[in-house]
């Protein structure tokens, strides 16, 4: 039985064309695979078990998931009693499937709750419509979702007086008992479907409250007028019933690309995709609408252009490709002491249309600034977390967490030295005010320059500083000071500073002075350090070579270790060599792990082993494995950098 679900009312809100790829195997899909939304959705699962505690009357209907009809007789069976709140209430009219989080009955009053693993203020009235009055973009899909829900139930009975609220983190709220997300455990279930086992079955040993509801009735009756849309050209009905016949009909809805919505899409395929025979959404779209050849799939197009903010009003005039565009159409500006932004996207349009990948770089530019650079420089990477329900009392939802960090020193005679690590590997124990402590150690034996790779190692000594002036640690003047000394305040902060040894943004660094045609516009170390290694003889002579000879000392990585590999003459980034979870285990040792992780290659990876160190009940030969992986992991990320200013070097000679 096929039926639009509220997972496939959102997809098709996006975008109509996606409801004809999703569930296809012949479709290649990025997000399937994406560990950022993995961690996003572990944390979904223990929010919602949360919830359920608020009430313990509730009955969850559960299992036969498949089976819509019978999730829809048996809600309907409990709905006969006069009061009754009902966890994953079923509810099918018309092709319309959708299940309710929280559904409390009382007489015909009914209270649909979604409950969200998103954070809220409630002092915030302007948190789902500015102060314009139009709903908030990020919010949209959310409330959508909620309005969906309540239109299917509504057609069941029409005689139902609905009130709509969204459960969520309060984020004013702070956890009064250490280990609140461990009571709530994920679990792999059978089947291999993520479940979640309780160690608590009361609200009360949760401690104090740190959800909280908002409500939406007011909004969702808006959606339903249609004061707020979706899509301009639908009102929220006929994108109901426009939805669900595309999809019941499996047909490809020919909705109008857009740059926006084709930039961001899923459905595209990698050239490992291709090969393994799986075919392109994004590339049928096309050919449908825009009737692109082979060719036409080979020309650069705008896509990808760092930062292109014009690119919407472009692909609404049909200039789609990188050989159409002028200096006039993307407003180049100048500025002759770094890179502007417009004159990087000319850079990345030029070299893209003429084949060429030769590196372009301000060497006067560089030169001044790498001039101002104090040795030894010290290099270092943050691994962080946050999470809907926080592990440690006096913890707010989502606070930052900071459970790991490298640190690689650069000498002045040019020795490379893996000089210090930490991790937090054990679950329950609140690292940062540690963290700190150990980043102190690592860095206060000189004044040589400090280098982070974006504003995210800036942002979490922000948030630290502020834990730290609200706690009691003996050592917090000293910690707060060190914060100061290598850190800038955040703009909107109520306490400023500007370090004397503040950190210097690589990433910042390399925008402003250098520009690779292989990072194809991106900016991210996992893009720059590949083409790096491609393009700088330089490293590709060093790095070809085992650590011991070439003066690079590591903690987790053995002498014989090399980090340049070609593959038909071709470099591989060196992230992709990273080793594999569980190499050396027997096939039955690895099916009864828990973390299910393959590879800790990125950073939505590293925070999904952080996560399942904390609330998976894996074994110490486990953890040791995962927290092996996560320390190789982060060497990498400072070492990195280290090879991108070798790279600057070789540059400006």
């Amino acid at each position: 039985m096929k039926v639009l679900t509220k997972s496939r009312f959102k997809l098709g809100l996006e975008c109509p064309n996606k409801l004809y790829y999703t569930r296809k195997k012949e479709y290649a899909n990025i997000k399937l695979e994406d560990p950022f939304l993995e961690a996003l959705a572990q944390g979904g699962f223990q929010v919602e078990e949360l919830a359920r505690l608020h009430y313990p009357e509730g009955v969850l209907i559960e299992g036969n998931d498949w089976d819509y009809e019978l999730l829809w007789q048996q809600t309907q069976d409990l709905l006969k009693q006069e009061n009754v709140t009902i966890f994953e209430a079923a509810f099918l009219i018309d092709g319309l499937f959708i299940r309710v989080d929280v559904l409390v009955k009382t007489g015909n009053t009914i209270e649909l709750i979604e409950v969200k693993s998103k954070s809220f203020d409630p002092g915030n009235e302007y948190l789902l419509v500015g102060k314009k009055g139009a709903m908030r973009e990020s919010w949209k899909p959310y409330l959508f979702d909620v309005a969906f829900q309540k239109h299917v139930i509504q057609r069941c009975f029409p005689e139902w007086k609905i009130n709509a609220y969204l459960m969520m983190a309060d984020k004013t709220k702070k956890a009064s008992i250490d280990g609140l997300n461990q009571l709530f455990r994920i679990s792999k279930k059978e089947g291999n479907r993520t479940g979640v086992t309780k160690k608590v079955n009361t609200l009360e040993a949760t401690g104090s409250l740190v959800l909280g509801r908002k409500k939406i009735s007011g909004i969702i009756k808006d959606i339903e007028s249609n004061k707020h849309k979706y899509h301009t050209n639908l009102s929220f009905i006929e994108s109901v019933e426009f939805l669900k016949d595309t999809y019941l009909k499996d047909a490809y809805a020919n909705w109008p690309t857009s740059y926006k919505g084709c930039k961001s899409c899923e459905f595209k395929c990698s050239a490992n995709d291709k090969a393994q025979g799986l075919k392109s959404g994004f590339e049928n779209c096309f050919t449908n609408q825009h009737q692109w050849t082979e060719e036409d799939f080979k020309t650069e197009n705008i896509f990808d252009i760092f930062n292109f903010r014009k690119g919407s009003k472009l692909f609404e005039e049909g200039v789609f490709f990188k050989n159409q565009l002028t200096e006039d159409s993307i407003g180049l500006m100048g500025d002759p002491e770094k890179l502007t932004t417009s004159y990087r996207q000319w850079l990345q349009i030029e070299k893209a249309v003429n084949n060429d990948d030769a590196v372009y770089v301000d060497e006067d530019g560089l030169k001044d600034e790498m001039e101002t650079w104090v040795f030894p420089l010290h290099f270092i990477d943050f691994e962080t977390s946050t999470v809907a329900l926080p592990f440690n009392k006096g913890v707010k939802p989502y606070e930052q967490i900071a459970f790991q960090f490298s640190h690689h020193i650069y000498h002045e005679d040019g020795r490379i030295e893996h000089a210090n690590e930490y991790i937090n590997n054990t679950a329950g124990v609140f690292p940062n005010f540690e963290f700190v402590r150990a980043l102190k150690t690592a860095l206060e034996s000189d004044e040589g320059s400090v280098f982070r790779y974006s504003h995210h190692e800036n942002t979490i000594l922000n948030a630290i500083y502020f834990q730290l002036l609200e706690s009691n640690e003996k050592d917090k003047e000293e910690l707060i000071a060190f914060i100061q000394h290598i850190s800038h305040s955040k703009n909107d902060s109520v306490i400023t500073w500007n370090g004397t040894r503040d950190m210097i943004d690589l990433w910042q660094v390399e925008k402003n002075f250098y520009y690779n045609p292989l990072t194809k516009g991106s900016n991210s170390i996992k893009a720059v350090l590949p083409a790096a290694l491609a393009s700088s003889s330089f490293l590709k002579e060093k790095y070809a070579k085992p650590l011991k000879d070439i003066n690079v000392t590591s903690k987790n990585f053995k002498d014989n270790h090399t980090w340049l590999t070609l593959e038909n003459e071709t470099v591989i980034s060196p992230y992709k060599m990273l080793p594999a979870l569980f190499k050396e285990w027997s096939e039955d040792e690895i099916e009864n792990t828990l973390s299910e992780i393959e590879d800790i290659d990125n950073g939505g990876a590293a925070l999904t082993a952080y996560g399942k160190l904390q609330y998976t009940d894996m074994s110490k030969k486990e953890v040791k494995e995962i927290t092996s992986a996560l320390l190789k992991y982060c060497e990498l990320d400072t070492l990195a950098m280290i090879m991108i200013y070798e790279h600057f070097r070789e540059l400006v000679k």
